[in-house]
């Protein structure tokens, strides 16, 4: 056991609950007369609305509402809020408006074009069948490669030529001088495929609104950025909107922010004073949920004659889908900076990137959020490098890790710690490297092809680098510990836990979590970006620091000591060199009873925030049918560096479900649409979400270095399974095919794309 945390697994809290069916998601909570909530969304890609009749929408029994974006325009501000990165031209990227309801024109498939408020879900649906809309159709930019292409259709005029934005980061001369003068150069052009989060829980939201105050429950990963935009939309006060989470089925970056569909169900309860409720259907999710990745990337290295790397240049198209949504244009530029030259020692770079609009669902976070791709993207040409200079792969990245801490990197980024040379070294050991080769030749015995993968990660937590806590005494004995965050299934009832009751002494099953409310905590950085267990664990930590001295006189009156004669260790005060003890929580009913309530709740935030930066190595073994394509991971090792571990068990959860979003894209998962924009992927006979049967067991280990960024040495987990795992897999992927002539891969690396490339590698050498 630290000062700082519980080096051992813990019994997971909230398992119990979960487990037996007493969760209370959004769905399980119980509202008087709530009406039902549902949208008409848009059969086409790109079309003008030329009408929309819901007047025998509006007459069908039970129906108390039908809203449309002409509605929303007479009566709220009908648009969402986005962020806009600086171009390299200095002026500042761009999009058109994005409604809540669509208005004039669709842009893609699934966009909300109406909403229907009834009694019962039938005579919802039933209404929705009675809308009549007309739409006149326009040209479609259905894939995000094709929408820069001379004469394709601008999906907002205020976006010429479809860019977002024309983004850039560091010293293109210096980059081409180095390449002239460089011993090695190589080239590489990969995609980063399109995919969809697919939570266990879907979204959707409830709304009602007495007179004065709207009150709204939705699932998600922090309220007060929502309850910030409905008060901007709706024009109301923020005091009097208040927003809470139940419990959320998963985040994973895609319910960090507001959608579309809030401010609608918000105004909709609003006009009629009745509590509505809409829960996305699965499909319905499918096409109307943020999306993640979609970038289409070169990517080139140079070196020298020792195998350093003298500079490194990448030029990214990003896809944005048809709207900007929230984050969308950070995502492939500042955020992906962040990680640019990942572990490597290397201030020559140059960074690109380019937001483009198609008619396709728009682009968000999704687990890593800009990092995952720029790794993926650095760490695939590292192997390409080493297959074309002729080197070994792990050798290659040996020479090049930083050595020295602490680091600034080309992009501005002060990596505080870290031994990647040595994490690296436990994975090859761990993953039997050494035995490939003999594995390798057994299993093309048996008429299969084997191919192992590598990637080193460096990630860095993102979000609000400050959190508050507060710790409150209730009458019931308990202890209420309000935290900023949200869990969406990390575990975090149990973690935060663990830190009140290691630092303060506070029994753990004493200790109740309180989040996701705007009524109960004032505010909070919400969950995202890896920050939760390091930022909010750090707060309770000072918090409870705080109430311990703050609690110090009462234990001298109840110890009779002196102060110099006390000391706090092991969840108690204690007179030193004796066994007389009295701990807080037998302290604060003394508060109680003498009326010393201000002892009764304390509140605070960490003071000293410091970005952590998370790494490691993850190595894949994949093996492939040549006569089916059929690609498996076989052998997977992960080694870690998160600093101190808080609790090992959740944090090799955490790797677990990351590595099987990242199996996923790189093997089973692809949104993909016609040339008309209709997609092909809204069921899960279509879209091949990984199952337990495509994942392996996963070796974990941990070898960490403390950060010094933080007061408890850790370093964010939560997506680091996906950050390393897209490299890992597909460079292995690679490794298998390339002796069956194959010479490049993309994700996903499917049955069907894995055969055609061995078919057409096949036929080359025929020919």
């Amino acid at each position: 056991m630290s000062k700082f945390g519980v080096s051992q697994p813990v019994r997971r809290k909230e398992d119990a609950r979960f487990l037996t069916g007493a969760g209370r998601y959004l769905a399980d909570i119980k509202a008087e007369g709530a009406a039902v909530g549902l949208f008409l969304r848009s059969p086409v890609a790109h079309a003008e609305i030329a009408s929309i009749d819901v007047s025998a929408a509006k007459a069908a029994p039970g129906v108390i509402g039908v809203w449309t974006g002409a509605d929303l325009d007479k009566a709220i501000k009908n648009e969402l809020a986005f962020g806009v990165v600086q171009n390299k031209d200095g002026s500042n990227g761009t999009a058109g408006r994005r409604p809540c309801l669509a208005s004039g024109r669709v842009r893609h498939v699934g966009e909300a074009v109406a909403f229907v408020a009834a009694e019962t879900l039938a005579e919802a649906r039933d209404a929705l069948e009675l809308i009549e809309v007309e739409y006149n159709d326009l040209p479609v930019v259905a894939d995000t490669d094709r929408a820069l292409l001379p004469g394709a259709a601008e999906i907002h005029p205020e976006a010429p030529g479809n860019i977002a934005f024309d983004w850039a980061k560091g010293d293109d001369a210096a980059v081409q001088k180095a390449f002239a003068s460089a011993a090695h150069k190589v080239k590489l052009t990969i995609v980063d495929n399109k995919v969809v989060a697919h939570s266990m829980e879907t979204r959707g939201c409830m709304a009602s609104w007495d007179g004065t105050d709207l009150r709204v429950a939705y699932g998600g990963q922090g309220p007060w950025g929502v309850r910030a935009e409905l008060s901007g939309i709706l024009g109301l006060d923020p005091k009097n909107v208040h927003v809470s989470h139940p419990d959320v089925g998963g985040g994973f970056g895609t319910k960090s922010f507001i959608h579309p569909e809030y401010p609608a169900v918000a105004f909709a309860a609003k006009e009629t004073g009745r509590t509505i409720r809409w829960v996305a259907e699965r499909s319905e999710g499918a096409l109307s949920d943020v999306m993640g990745r979609d970038h289409y990337t070169t990517c080139e290295a140079s070196f020298d004659k020792d195998l350093k790397l003298t500079a490194l240049r990448f030029d990214c198209v990003a896809g944005m889908g048809a709207y900007c949504s929230t984050y969308a244009q950070y995502i492939p530029s500042e955020l992906a900076l962040k990680v640019l030259t990942g572990a490597y020692d290397i201030q020559t770079v140059y960074f690109a990137c380019k937001g483009v609009f198609s008619n396709t669902t728009p682009i968000d976070a999704y687990r890593g959020a800009g990092r995952p791709e720029q790794i993926y993207a650095l760490e695939r040409l590292m192997d390409h490098a080493a297959r074309e200079i002729g080197v070994d792969a792990a050798e290659l990245r040996r020479r090049n890790f930083i050595r020295q801490f602490p680091y600034v990197t080309a992009s501005g980024e002060t990596y505080d710690v870290g031994d990647f040379d040595r994490v690296m070294t436990h994975a090859l050991k761990a993953a039997d490297v050494a035995g490939f080769p003999a594995r390798r030749a057994a299993a093309e015995a048996q008429g299969k092809a084997l191919g192992l993968g590598t990637c080193y990660y460096v990630e860095s937590i993102l979000g609000d680098q400050t959190e508050g806590a507060h710790i409150e005494f209730a009458e019931d004995g308990g202890v209420n510990l309000y935290v900023g965050t949200k869990s969406t299934g990390q575990g975090h009832e149990t973690v935060f836990a663990q830190f009140l009751h290691t630092r303060a002494g506070i029994p753990y099953d004493k200790i109740t979590m309180i989040e996701g409310d705007t009524d109960r905590i004032a505010k909070g950085g919400g969950t995202g970006g890896s920050r939760s267990v390091t930022m909010q664990g750090s707060a309770i930590n000072a918090v409870a620091d705080q109430m311990i001295e703050a609690f110090r006189p009462l234990a001298e009156e109840e110890l009779e000591a002196a102060a110099a004669d006390i000391v706090f260790e092991d969840g108690a005060f204690r007179i030193a060199g004796t066994d007389k003890s009295v701990d807080v929580m037998a302290l604060a009913e003394k508060a109680r009873r003498e009326g010393k309530t201000e002892l009764l709740s304390h509140k605070g935030s960490n003071t000293v925030p410091g970005r952590s930066y998370p790494n490691g190595c993850h190595i894949a073994e994949v093996e492939v049918d040549p006569e089916t394509g059929l690609m498996k991971v076989v052998r997977y090792t992960v080694t870690d560096d998160f600093g101190i571990l808080m609790n090992p068990m959740l944090a090799e959860g955490q790797v677990h479900g990351g590595v099987a979003q990242g199996i996923g894209q790189a093997i089973t998962e692809r949104v993909a649409y016609d040339e008309d924009g209709q997609p092909l992927f809204t069921s899960f006979m279509d879209y091949a979400m990984p199952r337990a049967d495509d994942m392996p067991m996963i070796a974990f280990a941990h070898e960490g270095t403390p950060s010094t960024a933080n007061a408890i040495g850790m370093k964010g987990c939560g997506e680091a399974g996906t950050v390393g795992a897209l490299a890992a897999v597909t460079n292995a992927g690679l490794d298998a095919l390339k002796g069956l002539g194959v010479t490049h891969v993309d994700m996903p690396m499917t049955p069907d794309r894995v055969w055609s490339w061995i078919e057409a590698a096949k036929g080359a050498k025929a020919a």
